[in-house]
């Protein structure tokens, strides 16, 4: 587990002043890949500046699991993370000083089964082990979407929570009948022949979004224009990521990276390419009726025990202002 680093402790430029620095929490997935291009992008803009100009500095700092980054945000260890909407949503709710201030994706999601296997519906699967990181992770709810359509609930099969990274060795095993997660894990396993998709949130729900950028209400309040610069960094990232797919390339070698995803720079490819909709990052818009409908579904997963005001856990307001930075990679 990547240890928390608190806010200004890490800097890409040595010669800026510590408070405009700002560590960002993430995980290996490319549902998180603006991150690093965010950051990167920025570091690579303040070198070309003059000697002493001011500029904000993003540091990615890697975790393993949605629950560290959750207690390093709700502990003030780190003042911006990517998380997992539904559980923004629900410490929000429960007072935490927390707002989602712009998406981080869009789509990304896929469910697994061996390559031999003969499941071609759910209905094959009545009775399986089926692994899935979190039962608040978005991932679970496009599970629960999938076996909906063919009239079953998740008391039709045994659900095994269990870390992404394991999944793709637990159903070479056969600990598991399948899997349901974000990428590469699941592109890790088609690439290696032995697993292939049987359903995928591009196909099945394309305006699917899991991971959010989420800061600390403090940091809004007491450095808006950082904020404004990282959600106009994140958007940027987002619209050179889909621009080309030379870009998506530059993007796999740089997430590769130790400093970042630390994984095979060609599994990040096979997720950019294999369809190159896979995963998208282009259309980054705060859609209120898209988290409402996000929300009713974690009410009937039983995740969120109520309704909570969309207020509550946005802040649209530096979307709204968003001006998407250039990319200079």
């Amino acid at each position: 587990m990547a240890a928390a680093v608190p806010l200004g402790l890490a800097s890409c430029s040595a010669d800026k002043g510590a408070e405009n620095s700002l560590v960002i929490g993430g995980l290996p997935v490319t549902c998180n890949l603006t991150l690093p291009i965010a950051c990167v992008a920025k570091a690579t803009s303040n070198a070309a500046l003059p000697a002493g100009s001011p500029a904000f500095d993003f540091q990615y700092n890697k975790y393993n699991g949605w629950p560290e980054i959750k207690e390093s945000l709700m502990a003030g260890r780190i003042s911006a993370g990517y998380m997992l909407a539904p559980l923004v949503m629900d410490l929000a709710d429960k007072k935490i000083p927390l707002k989602i201030v712009s998406l981080g994706h869009r789509s990304g999601a896929v469910i697994m089964v061996r390559t031999e296997s003969p499941y071609q519906h759910f209905q094959q699967l009545a009775g399986k082990r089926i692994a899935i990181p979190s039962r608040f992770a978005v991932d679970f709810l496009f599970l629960r979407k999938m076996l909906a359509r063919e009239n079953m609930t998740p008391d039709d099969i045994e659900i095994l929570e269990m870390p992404p990274p394991d999944m793709p060795a637990a159903l070479y095993a056969n600990a598991v009948d399948a899997y349901c997660t974000g990428e590469p894990f699941g592109a890790a396993a088609e690439k290696a022949g032995y697993a292939r998709p049987l359903r995928m949130t591009r196909d099945e729900w394309p305006k699917y979004i899991c991971c959010v950028l989420t800061v600390r209400e403090e940091l809004i309040e007491s450095r808006p224009e950082m904020v404004q610069e990282l959600v106009n960094q994140i958007l940027g990232a987002g619209q050179w990521l889909d621009a080309k797919p030379d870009n998506r390339d530059k993007a796999a070698h740089i997430a590769a990276g130790r400093e970042f995803f630390n994984q095979d720079p060609s599994i990040i490819n096979y997720v950019m390419d294999n369809p190159s909709d896979r995963v998208t990052y282009g259309d980054l818009r705060m859609i209120r009726e898209e988290f409402e409908d996000l929300m009713q579904l974690s009410i009937q997963a039983g995740t969120i025990k109520h309704p909570i005001a969309y207020e509550t856990y946005v802040d649209e307001r530096f979307a709204r202002a968003a001006t998407p930075s250039a990319i200079p990679l």
